[in-house]
C-alpha cells in the first residue's frame, strides 16, 4: 500500500463521499487510488469552483466537504473558496499536492509555501512528512473542520510521500458530544428573561447548524417572544409565524424595523458578529444580551452578554423553556408587506418577483442567493419556510452557481432557485466534467444538471450577460426611483422559458406567478435560465 493509498482508505473512513477538484500531475497517485474507492471524484473547471462546492456541501451535511487541488496555482487557486468557508462557518477538507521533500529546501518550479500562505484563510493545515502520520494528519484535519466554529482545514500531500510505501491504520472518526449547559447560567438567563417586558430573540446561523430551529420555536412560542433572524438563519423560523418578525442583515433600518431600540432584553441564539455586527443593533451599548451558543462569545464593546450559556445549543434551549414562565404577550408589530408584491404593474418589480417565486416553489425547494446588494432583496421579500432553504452566501463568497451544484451533490437534483448579481455571476460555460458520473433522468436523457436552476439577476442597467451556449443575453437593471424590472432583450437561446414568455409581450404581471411555474426545473431538464434584471 501507497501513501495515497492509505490517504483514500482514510477518507473512506470519515464518510467521504464526494472529491470536487482538478486532478495534477503531482495528485495522480491519490486520483488513480480513488478509481477503486466508492468516492466519488468531481472534475471542475477551476479549483475555485471546487472549494464553493465542498463549502455547500458541508453546509448543508454538517460533514466536511473535500475537495482536491493540484501544487502551486492549483492550490492558490483555492483560496477564495476556503476562505469563505472558513467566514460561513461551514467544515471544508482541502487536499493539495506539492513537489517532492527533496526540493522544498530550494527555488524550484511552482513550488510555494502553501501552509504559510494558507494559514490565515483555515483553522489548521498540515504537511504530511511521512505516510506513517496520514491516519492522525487526516482525523485532525476532519476533526477540527467539523468542531464548533466550523471552518477549512489544509492537508498537503508531497507528491514522493504519495507514492511511497506507508503502513497504516485510519483512526476512529467518532465525534464526541458537545457539553451540557452549566445550570447556573441557564438560572440566570431564565430570572433575565422572566423579568423582561420587551424581550427580543436574535437568531443567527448557528442555531440551523444545531439543529436547533424546533426547539428555538418552542421557547419563543412558550414566552412570546419574537424573533429576528440573520441572512443565513432564514427559515429558521417560518416567515409566516406570528413571531417572526423579519430578516436583519446589511439593509437600512434594520434596528428600527426589528425593534431593537425597543427591546429590553436580546437573547442572542447562534449568533456570530461576522453574520451582523453588533454595533449595528447595539449602537449605544446599553442593549442586555444573553449569549447561548457553542462558544463563548467574541470580544466587543457593543457585544457584552449579561450571561453567557456555552454548550449544545438544542439541549440549552430545550431546558432554558422549562425554567421561565409561559407568558401571553402582546403580538409583535410586524413590517408590513410591501403592497408591490401584489402589483400587476409592469414593469414587474423586484417584490412582484420574489413573492410570485415564493409562491411557485415548495417549502422543500431551495433558494441560494450569492453576495451583492440583491441578496438584500430576497432576504426581506423572500419568506423561507424550513431551515436550510433560503441560503446566503454570506461572508466572501462571489459564486453562488458553484455552489448551487454543491448543493446538487447533496440533494440530487431537486429544484434550486439561485439569485445572481454584479460581481457573482459565476462561469455560464462550467459544466460537470469527465469524472462527473451524472444519472440517467426518466426520459433516458442525461440531465444537464447546470442549468438546473432558477437564476435571479440584478445588474446594472444595460449590462451585458456573458455568453451563454455562444449566444449574448443584454438585460437592464434596477430602474430608479420605481425599482421595477424590465427586461429589454433575450436571446433566442431562451425560447420557450419564462423569461422568453416575459420578452414576447407579457405586458401585465397578471399571469408572471403561473409562467414563473412553468420556468421553474423539475425532474425534467430545464429548457434554460430564467433571468430578470
Amino acid at each position: 500500500m501507497i501513501g495515497a493509498e492509505l490517504m483514500v482508505r482514510c477518507l473512506e473512513n470519515e464518510g467521504v463521499e464526494y472529491i470536487f477538484g482538478v486532478p495534477g500531475e503531482e495528485t495522480l497517485d491519490l486520483n488513480n487510488a480513488l478509481l477503486d474507492s466508492k468516492i466519488r471524484f468531481i472534475t471542475v473547471r477551476h479549483e475555485q469552483g471546487a472549494a464553493f462546492m465542498a463549502d455547500v456541501y458541508g453546509r448543508l451535511t454538517g460533514r466536511a466537504g473535500v475537495c482536491l487541488a493540484t501544487l502551486g496555482p492549483g492550490a492558490t487557486n483555492l483560496a477564495t473558496g476556503l476562505a469563505d468557508a472558513n467566514l460561513d462557518r461551514a467544515p471544508v477538507v482541502a487536499i493539495t499536492g506539492q513537489v517532492s521533500r527533496d526540493r522544498m529546501h530550494k527555488e524550484s518550479h511552482q513550488f510555494v509555501d502553501i501552509l504559510k500562505a494558507f494559514a490565515p484563510l483555515t483553522k489548521w493545515n498540515s504537511r504530511v512528512e511521512t505516510g506513517a502520520i496520514i491516519p492522525e494528519v487526516v482525523r485532525k484535519a476532519f476533526k477540527l473542520a467539523q468542531e464548533e466554529k466550523p471552518g477549512a482545514c489544509l492537508i498537503e500531500l508531497p507528491e514522493d510521500v504519495a507514492e511511497e510505501p506507508a503502513d497504516g491504520e485510519p483512526l476512529g472518526a467518532d465525534r464526541a458530544r458537545r457539553p451540557s449547559p452549566d445550570r447556573p447560567s441557564l438560572a440566570r438567563a431564565a430570572d433575565l428573561l422572566n423579568a423582561a417586558s420587551r424581550p427580543l430573540i436574535l437568531a443567527g446561523n448557528g442555531v440551523i447548524r444545531g439543529h436547533a430551529s424546533e426547539a428555538l420555536r418552542h421557547l419563543a412560542e412558550r414566552a412570546g417572544i419574537p424573533v429576528v433572524n440573520t441572512f443565513m438563519a432564514k427559515g429558521v423560523l417560518p416567515a409566516d409565524h406570528p413571531l417572526a418578525l423579519t430578516t436583519v442583515g446589511l439593509a437600512q433600518g434594520d434596528y428600527e424595523r426589528a425593534g431593537f431600540g425597543e427591546a429590553d432584553l436580546v437573547v442572542a441564539v447562534g449568533y456570530d458578529p461576522v453574520e451582523y455586527g453588533p454595533r449595528t443593533w447595539n449602537p449605544n451599548r446599553q442593549a442586555q444580551i444573553v449569549h447561548i451558543d457553542f462558544t463563548s462569545a467574541e470580544v466587543d464593546a457593543h457585544y457584552q452578554p449579561a450571561v453567557q450559556v456555552v454548550a449544545d445549543i438544542r439541549e440549552a434551549l430545550d431546558l432554558l423553556a422549562g425554567l421561565i414562565a409561559a407568558a401571553d404577550r402582546q403580538p409583535p408589530r410586524r413590517p408590513g408587506r410591501d403592497d408591490r408584491r401584489r402589483a400587476d404593474a409592469f414593469p414587474l418589480f423586484p417584490e412582484r418577483v420574489l413573492a410570485d417565486l415564493e409562491a411557485a416553489l415548495a417549502p422543500e425547494d431551495l433558494v441560494i442567493s450569492d453576495v451583492g446588494a440583491h441578496k438584500l432583496w430576497l432576504a426581506r421579500f423572500f419568506g423561507a419556510r424550513l431551515p436550510q432553504h433560503g441560503h446566503h452566501l454570506q461572508r466572501l463568497r462571489g459564486d453562488g452557481g458553484r455552489a448551487a451544484r454543491g448543493n446538487r451533490r447533496q440533494n440530487g437534483v431537486p429544484r434550486t432557485a439561485r439569485r445572481g448579481g454584479v460581481g457573482g455571476r459565476g462561469l455560464p460555460h462550467e459544466r460537470p466534467g469527465a469524472g462527473d458520473r451524472q444519472a440517467v433522468g426518466p426520459s433516458g436523457r442525461r440531465p444537464d444538471l447546470s442549468r438546473q436552476r432558477l437564476r435571479i439577476d440584478s445588474m446594472e442597467a444595460g449590462a451585458a450577460l456573458p455568453t451563454y451556449g455562444g449566444r449574448r443575453v443584454w438585460q437592464s437593471g434596477l430602474r430608479p426611483p420605481r425599482g421595477g424590472l424590465r427586461l429589454s432583450r433575450v436571446s433566442r437561446r431562451f425560447r420557450g422559458s419564462a423569461a422568453s414568455h416575459l420578452a414576447r409581450g407579457l405586458h401585465t404581471a397578471r399571469s408572471h406567478g403561473h409562467r414563473l411555474s412553468r420556468g421553474l426545473p423539475g425532474e425534467q431538464p430545464a429548457p434554460g435560465d430564467v433571468r430578470f434584471a
